[in-house]
């Protein structure tokens, strides 16, 4: 299991609110009030990946204020980028004042000035969201040039919505990931918070070459994922969505660790979706074809082949046995 989960609910009722302007201080050093103080519910899972601090939460409405003297004072040399799940935030920051609602992104600067408040008084349903923390050294663009996007919307489609996809993933799968896990992870989300901002600012020249290489390849696996049902999905089809050689795009599948090929990836993500629907129940009367074309495998016979060749078993016989013990369990 990856990160530790804290909640109010742990705590007297009298105490839950300093129990919760606690943990939120040891990554932002910002005042914080709300109405529901008196019985305040809020928890969060707080994963620190390396560097990087993921911090899923779920809280009443609250605010949070950083002064100009406090933050002189407190600088931790962090930048916080947010993304908001449900709810909706009033922002003043850096001279300019924006408005987030679910699905947006905005970053801050602890050393400067800021009032991130519930848009709507007397707001009553819980705020959610995941937060980032991670060192201001370790991004690839200059200071000055960040000033631009702070306490503004950041993109939400393309890397935003990687970004954004990665971030929700985190809390869902944490008791399956592992703490050796976490640098790697920790890696991959400021990849794809650095691809973000430097796209936003047209800044993609000044990103290491290794970051640009893994947030392309990151756009290709989610172009993959997304089009595995059309039978025209093909290394040269995935080349030409991102306006880059084939063998360009062979050279980058050849780098990566388990050096699977692009022809490869795309018949195994194939086989395996085909192979979670014969293990349904609710589709065993689906016709082996119709599973198999759902996936972009039009041809019958050659599903068959790739589907014994990676299982060592036909599809009928798989959905069989699986069906079989499906109802043993129950």
């Amino acid at each position: 299991m990856l990160g530790t989960v804290f909640h109010t609910r742990d705590v007297p009722v009298a105490d839950r609110f300093d129990y919760w302007r606690e943990l939120v201080g040891r990554t932002r050093s910002s005042d914080m009030s709300s109405p529901h103080a008196r019985d305040f519910r809020a928890g969060m899972r707080l994963m620190e990946l390396g560097p990087v601090t993921v911090w899923p939460t779920s809280v009443l409405p609250t605010r949070y204020r950083l002064s100009p003297r406090r933050a002189r004072r407190n600088d931790t040399g962090l930048y916080h980028l947010t993304l908001l799940l449900d709810g909706e935030l009033t922002l003043d920051h850096t001279g300019g004042t924006d408005t987030f609602g679910p699905g947006d992104l905005h970053m801050v600067d602890d050393s400067q000035p800021y009032d991130l408040r519930p848009s709507r008084d007397g707001a009553c349903h819980a705020v959610r969201g995941v937060g980032v923390d991670f060192p201001k050294a370790l991004l690839p663009l200059p200071a000055h040039r960040l000033q631009h996007v702070l306490g503004r919307r950041l993109p939400g489609e393309g890397t935003g919505a990687l970004l954004s996809g990665f971030l929700t993933g985190l809390e869902e799968q944490a008791g399956t990931l592992q703490p050796s896990e976490a640098p790697q992870l920790g890696t991959i989300v400021l990849d794809l918070v650095s691809a973000l901002l430097a796209r936003t600012l047209d800044a993609e020249a000044a990103l290491p070459p290794e970051t640009r290489r893994h947030t392309l390849l990151r756009h290709i696996d989610a172009f993959i994922r997304q089009n595995l049902h059309d039978p025209e999905l093909s290394p040269r089809a995935v080349a030409a969505a991102h306006h880059i050689s084939l063998s360009y795009l062979h050279r980058l599948f050849a780098q990566r660790a388990h050096g699977e090929t692009v022809a490869a990836t795309i018949r195994s993500r194939r086989l395996e979706h085909a192979r979670r629907d014969l293990e349904n129940p609710a589709l065993r009367t689906t016709p082996l074809y119709a599973i198999a074309a759902r996936w972009g495998l039009p041809r019958a016979g050659e599903f068959s082949r790739a589907f014994k060749s990676a299982y060592g078993i036909s599809p009928g016989e798989y959905r069989l046995r699986a069906l079989r013990d499906t109802g043993t369990r129950s």
